[in-house]
């Protein structure tokens, strides 16, 4: 080998390696991002089950959808909705108790920072919607409310 050769293999391998590891690192941070989209699916059903027994607007709703402790999570980020038989969104849940027929629970605005090298991308979540038909809402037959 020359002497004007001697540093190329090295410098080959440095930016053949900061490719590769660039690739394996984006394929990690794809799948975590896939992933907590999943959670934030199996957060929404989660969140619209406990959300036809319990109480109308109860926090155990919004703690039900982070089962996972997402990072940046909060319950702004979960919107309850009670809806009466036409589909629209009931203007006094406590107030017109008996004219509430389903239960809305929809996940809003949460983004999720990927750490991919040389790559900084936030994005914002889909939103995930759940309806359910009420159940109870907190109130069993005796007629006392009870806590989830």
């Amino acid at each position: 080998m020359s002497r004007r050769q001697a540093g190329v293999t090295t410098v080959e391998f440095a930016i053949c390696g900061a490719v590769v590891l660039t690739m394996i690192l984006a394929v990690i941070e794809l799948s975590r991002g896939m992933f907590m989209i999943g959670v934030l699916k199996e957060g929404a059903r989660r969140g619209a089950r406990v959300a036809t027994v319990c109480p109308i607007n109860d926090p155990a709703i919004a703690a039900t959808v982070n089962f996972a402790t997402l990072p940046g999570f909060g319950s702004s980020n979960v919107v309850v909705e009670y809806l009466n038989g036409a589909g629209t969104v009931v203007a006094n849940p406590g107030g017109n108790f008996a004219s509430i027929q389903a239960v809305r629970v929809r996940i809003v605005n949460y983004q999720i920072q990927l750490w991919i090298p040389f790559v900084s991308r936030v994005f914002t979540a889909p939103g995930f919607t759940v309806t359910l038909p009420r159940e109870s809402l907190g109130v069993p037959r005796q007629g006392v409310v009870s806590a989830c």
